[in-house]
C-alpha cells in the first residue's frame, strides 16, 4: 500500500505526526505500506511550521510544494497545481489530508481529479457557518473522499445525513490528543514565565486570529478590553498569529498585555496545561483544553467541535463586550463546571487508523 500524507498548516502537524508514529510501527510489525510525507508549505514560518516539525518528531517531509501565502484563491490554486505534478510523478493508491485548512480541500481535489482514492481523518465536524473558509474546506472534501476518520460520533451522524455510506464512516478517534498525550512529559515551560515571574494559574492564555475578532481595529480593542475587564488583576498571556499582530500594535491599550511571538507546540502546550484558563477563537485549543480540563472561552458563534461544550470545559460565547467580561469573570473566580473527555481520545486513535487503512486497501 503506498499513501501520500498531506501536511500544510500548524493544526495539521499536530494530526499527522502520531499517524506517521503509527504507519513506522506498522511497518516494524511486518505490513506492507509505505508512505510519502507532502508538506504543502501554506504555513512557511519557522514558528508555525519547522519548529513543530521538530518538536513532534516529525520526518523531514519528501517534499515542500512551498505553497506560501495569497488569498485563499491564491493559495489553493497554488498548493492544486504544486501537488498535481507531486502525484503524477509519484503515484500512489491513497491520499490521506486531515482537518479542513485549504491544503486539505487543494490535496483533496487534485487527487480525485487523478482518480485517486482520499481518506479524510477529522471527517463530519460542522460549525454550520458558511462564512468560514474552513466549513466550506470541511464541506467540499467530505462531498469527494473516499473513507472517512471521524472524532465523535456526532460527526458520522452529520456524514450519514450528508447521505455517506455507513460503512466509508469509521469512528476511530482524535489524533491532536494522541500528539498531546504522547508529547506530555516533553512539555517545557517558555522563558516568559521565568521573566515575568509567572506561576501556574497565576495568568490566562488569549489568541486570537479569526477575521471577525482581528481585522477590524475597533473590533480586537473592545475584545481585549472586555476582557482585561473580567480578568480585573491576574495577567493575560497573549502569543499572537501573524495575523493579528499588526492591528495589535495599533491598539491603545488599558491593559498591560503579555504579548509574544507564536510559541513552539510544546511551550505553547506547558503554557496552555499551567494556566488558569484560556480565551481563544481557535478549534483545536478547544479539543486540548477539554482534555487538560482546562476552562476555555470561545469568542466564536459557533463551533465545529460541540462535545467541547456539551461534554467538556469549553463555553462558546460570541464576542460581545458583557458576554466576554461575564465569562472572564467566573473563570477567574473559579466558577467554571467540570467536564469530562469524550470517547476514545485517548492515545491510540492512529493505530486504529492505519490498521482499517491497512483492512480496507490490503
Amino acid at each position: 500500500m503506498k499513501l501520500t500524507l498531506v501536511a500544510g498548516a500548524r493544526p495539521n502537524f499536530m494530526k499527522i505526526a502520531p499517524i506517521i508514529r503509527a504507519i513506522e510501527k506498522s511497518i516494524l510489525q511486518g505490513s506492507n505500506i509505505q508512505y510519502r510525507l507532502v508538506h504543502t508549505g501554506q504555513h512557511y514560518d519557522d514558528a508555525l511550521s519547522l519548529s513543530f516539525f521538530q518538536d513532534l518528531n516529525i520526518p523531514k517531509p519528501h517534499v515542500n510544494l512551498g505553497a506560501g501565502s495569497g488569498t485563499q484563491s491564491e493559495q489553493t490554486a497554488s498548493i492544486m497545481i504544486a501537488f498535481e505534478k507531486e502525484l503524477i510523478a509519484n503515484p500512489v493508491d491513497t491520499v490521506l489530508v486531515v482537518g479542513d485548512v485549504n491544503s486539505t480541500l487543494a490535496c483533496s481535489i487534485v487527487a480525485k481529479k487523478l482518480c485517486v482514492d482520499v481518506v479524510h481523518v477529522e471527517a463530519g465536524i460542522r460549525s454550520g457557518d458558511r462564512t468560514m473558509p474552513e466549513e466550506i474546506n470541511r464541506l467540499v472534501t467530505d462531498a469527494i473522499s473516499d473513507h472517512f476518520f471521524t472524532t465523535t460520533q456526532e460527526a458520522g451522524a452529520n456524514l450519514v445525513k450528508a447521505g455517506i455510506a455507513v460503512e466509508k464512516i469509521h469512528f476511530t478517534g482524535n489524533t491532536m490528543i494522541d500528539s498531546l498525550i504522547q508529547n506530555q512529559s516533553k512539555f517545557a515551560p517558555p522563558s516568559l514565565l521565568y521573566m515575568n515571574n509567572l506561576r501556574g494559574g497565576d495568568y490566562i492564555v488569549l489568541t486570537l486570529h479569526r477575521p471577525a475578532n482581528v481585522d477590524s481595529i475597533e473590533k480586537l480593542q473592545q475584545i481585549v478590553n472586555a476582557i482585561a475587564k473580567g480578568a480585573t488583576s491576574t495577567t493575560i498571556v497573549f502569543p499572537v498569529h501573524p495575523r493579528t499582530r499588526k492591528n495589535l500594535n495599533a491598539l491603545k491599550l488599558n491593559t498591560e498585555l503579555i504579548v509574544t511571538d507564536p510559541m513552539r507546540y510544546l511551550e505553547f502546550m506547558y503554557l496552555i496545561k499551567h494556566s488558569k484558563g484560556v480565551v481563544t477563537d481557535s478549534g483545536g485549543i478547544q479539543e486540548e483544553t477539554t482534555y487538560l480540563g482546562i476552562p476555555c472561552v470561545t469568542l466564536r458563534d459557533t463551533t465545529e467541535r460541540p462535545e467541547t461544550v456539551m461534554i467538556g470545559t469549553n463555553e462558546l460565547i460570541g464576542s460581545s463586550s458583557e458576554k466576554v467580561t461575564h465569562f472572564i469573570g467566573k473563570l477567574v473566580n473559579g466558577e467554571w463546571k467540570k467536564g469530562s473527555i469524550p470517547d476514545l481520545w485517548d492515545g491510540k486513535t492512529s493505530d486504529r487508523i492505519i490498521a482499517k487503512l491497512l483492512e480496507l486497501y490490503l
